[in-house]
């Protein structure tokens, strides 16, 4: 992913953290590391994962950032 992509999903973010760019997709939450693009998550918006390129540990990491940053979101069941 090239640098202007990257640069479009941090500004489209609704919550930056730790590098980690959060957005509201069609099925859920889409969670993309902007340090390493190629990982990605997209979440319900109950939490449970749909898709993922993250490994367990990374997972863990952006699940708790998830739970922290819902109430930012306004997400329908935050």
């Amino acid at each position: 992913m090239n640098t202007e992509k990257i640069k479009e999903l941090a500004d489209n973010a609704e919550v930056i953290i730790c590098g980690y760019a959060f957005s509201k997709c069609e099925n859920g939450i889409s969670v993309v590391n902007l340090n390493a693009p190629d990982h990605a998550a997209v979440f319900s918006n109950e939490g449970e994962i749909l898709e993922t390129s993250m490994d367990d540990i990374e997972l863990s990491i952006v699940r708790d950032y998830l739970e922290k940053s819902k109430k930012y979101m306004e997400c329908e069941n935050a």
